[in-house]
C-alpha cells in the first residue's frame, strides 16, 4: 500500500498526517476548526484514501496557520506517498455539482508546483469558525508540498457551504483519478524527460 506519515511541528501548528492511497476511505479527523474536518472527511471519501490528521493551533489569533499548514502537510504526504510517480495516470480531473453550483479541479503530479485559482464571491464570508478565503490557501499550500498543478474553477454558485465543498469533492476525483495506477504504463514514469520527481 502506498502510504506515507508526515509531522509537521511549530511554534504556530502541530500537524500530523497519515494517508494512504490505495485504501477505501477510512478516516479519523481531530482539527480545532469543524469545517475544516467536514472538508477532510470529503477528500477522504469521495478520493477513497485511507486518511488520518491530527492538527492543533493557533485558533485565538485565526485559522491560518492551521489551515494553511494542513495543506503543507497533505501535500507533503501525498508527495511522498506517490514515491518516484512511477506507473501512475498522472493527471486528474473532475466537474462536480452540488445545488446550484459548479466547479472543476484539474490536477497533474508533474513535479512542478502551480497552483491557479479562479473562484469568486468568497471574500469576506465565513461558514461556522471557518474563514472562506483560507480555502485558497490550503490549495495553494498543497500544490507548493505536493509538486503539483492544482487548477480551481468555479464555474457558477452562490453559496459559499456548497463552493467550498464541492471544490474539495471535485479535488478528491481529481486526485484519485491523478494517483491510480495505469497497468498499461508497465511501471513507466509517464513522462517525456523519464522523471517526475527532478
Amino acid at each position: 500500500m502506498r502510504s506515507a506519515r508526515v509531522e509537521r511541528n511549530t511554534k504556530e501548528t502541530q500537524i500530523t498526517v497519515e494517508l494512504g492511497l490505495d485504501g477505501s476511505g477510512l478516516r479519523q479527523l481531530d482539527t480545532p476548526l469543524p469545517f475544516l474536518g467536514h472538508m477532510l472527511d470529503a477528500l477522504a471519501r469521495h478520493g477513497l484514501f485511507d486518511l488520518t490528521v491530527t492538527a492543533r493551533g493557533d485558533i485565538e489569533i485565526d485559522g491560518h496557520h492551521t489551515v494553511e499548514d494542513t495543506g503543507l502537510v497533505l501535500g507533503q504526504a501525498f508527495r511522498e506517498a506517490l514515491g518516484d510517480r512511477a506507473g501512475i495516470a498522472r493527471y486528474g480531473w473532475a466537474t462536480l455539482p452540488m445545488d446550484e453550483t459548479l466547479a472543476t479541479v484539474a490536477v497533474d503530479f508533474s513535479g512542478r508546483p502551480a497552483f491557479v485559482w479562479n473562484v469568486a464571491g468568497l471574500e469576506g464570508k465565513w461558514i461556522g469558525t471557518f474563514d472562506c478565503e483560507l480555502a485558497k490557501e490550503f490549495f495553494a499550500a498543497f500544490a507548493t508540498r505536493a509538486e503539483a498543478n492544482v487548477h480551481v474553477m468555479l464555474h457558477y454558485g452562490g453559496n459559499p457551504h456548497h463552493v467550498i465543498e464541492i471544490i474539495f469533492k471535485a479535488f478528491a476525483k481529481a486526485l484519485d483519478q491523478a494517483t491510480k495506477v495505469d497497468p498499461r504504463l508497465g511501471g513507466a514514469v509517464p513522462s517525456t524527460k523519464g522523471t517526475l520527481t527532478t
